[in-house]
């Protein structure tokens, strides 16, 4: 159709750069850290599923129970008669393990970002970002219509001279991730949080990569560096560490019943379906009794990031089971990409506009299923690929 004429142009442009993407079927799951696709047996280094639970048998069972008991789906918002007696369980039982008055589910952490970030800033408000922040808070910004700036990736200077810029503003609000998800580090929370009591910002932190992982107790990366009193706005996912589906919000009743009445992706969609909820319940309960799961993974990730480094590849600043390994031309990290599957690696090429111009990279994630034997065969399938494409 000649309406349409102008997406031939622009998938051209995106061949031509070697940022073109494609679907990959993985056609099997199979147990410690490998996957089949295209009738390959490969190791999976591109999963979120750090912990290994996304296959668990508890979350299978407690996922069939719900199905059985409530149907396949809740059927209607939240508002409306989709507000089943195990959503609020859930909510319960996320709040208790984060040590928060309340919590709310989204469907997913998008919904929730975009979600939060709408309801609570309006045109007028002040809204601060690191650069670096996913795309679901970027967009939750500009959908609030508030005025807002990036801030250099954990620049805290920089921060804190934006803040003093808008320090007349009636509302600031600071949002940053805490595990980065294509960089693999940490936030600077413990400045954060000083820097927003000086200056009278809401503090909204993103642990998607950090719930589960991080913190004595896994609640992420706030525990861990024993700022969660400063952060009013929690917001974490199911579907990484805790293997399921959904996202929370958690923090004091106040902002949860406000989100309840203004947040319009809560408002407007349908609930989670019971398994996922039955799922999320088994999931919060492993967490919370199985830390050797979060140390195991951790293990792993210093483990192939140290034997990275010393091979000679740029893994940047990472401190997490997220592990970059720096290409920065596109079409090589696809070539490395796809020499490591002919190897029997799956690793993603992540480019522009996920990750800046000119730092094109793969991004590794470990999981705690992932055998020694296994790192070894990947740490020894990259220097082979990262030699001959002269990245290191």
């Amino acid at each position: 159709m000649k309406a349409l004429s102008f997406i031939d142009e622009e998938m051209a442009m995106l061949h031509r750069k070697h940022l073109y993407r494609q679907l990959r079927v993985v056609q099997e799951v199979l147990p410690e850290g490998w996957i089949t696709m295209e009738g390959r047996r490969l190791l999976n280094l591109s999963s979120n599923n750090y912990l290994g639970l996304a296959n668990s048998r508890l979350l299978r069972e407690e996922a069939g129970e719900w199905l059985q008991r409530f149907g396949a789906s809740a059927s209607a918002s939240r508002l409306i008669v989709g507000n089943l007696s195990l959503h609020q369980t859930v909510e319960d039982k996320i709040a208790a393990f984060q040590g928060t008055e309340a919590a709310i589910l989204y469907n997913t952490g998008y919904m929730a970002n975009v979600g939060v970030i709408s309801a609570l800033m309006n045109k007028g408000d002040y809204i601060l970002s690191d650069k670096l922040n996913h795309a679901s808070i970027i967009d939750g910004i500009i959908l609030s219509g508030a005025e807002f700036r990036r801030y250099p990736h954990a620049d805290l200077n920089r921060l804190e001279y934006l803040l003093q810029k808008g320090s007349a503003r009636n509302r600031k609000l600071i949002v940053t991730d805490s595990v980065f998800s294509v960089d693999g580090d940490i936030a600077p929370l413990k400045e954060i949080v000083e820097l927003k009591e000086r200056f009278g910002a809401i503090l909204m932190i993103d642990e998607a990569h950090g719930g589960g992982v991080f913190g004595e107790n896994r609640r992420g990366v706030a525990e861990m560096l024993r700022v969660e009193e400063g952060v009013e706005v929690h917001m974490g996912t199911f579907s990484k560490a805790f293997g399921s589906y959904g996202a929370y919000v958690c923090g004091s009743r106040k902002l949860v019943n406000y989100l309840i009445n203004r947040s319009r992706p809560f408002i407007y969609s349908t609930s989670l379906p019971p398994a996922v909820l039955g799922a999320n319940l088994a999931a919060i309960r492993v967490v919370a009794e199985m830390p050797e799961l979060s140390q195991r993974v951790l293990e792993n990730a210093a483990y192939l990031r140290q034997n990275l480094i010393r091979l000679g590849f740029n893994t940047l600043a990472s401190a997490s089971q997220i592990i970059p390994v720096l290409v920065e031309d596109n079409q090589k990290a696809v070539e490395f990409a796809s020499m490591l599957l002919r190897k029997g690696v799956m690793a993603v090429a992540i480019r522009p506009p996920t990750v800046p111009p000119r730092t094109a990279r793969l991004r590794l994630s470990v999981t705690a299923e992932h055998k020694c034997e296994d790192l070894d065969f990947a740490i020894a399938s990259l220097n082979e690929a990262g030699q001959a494409l002269g990245i290191i």
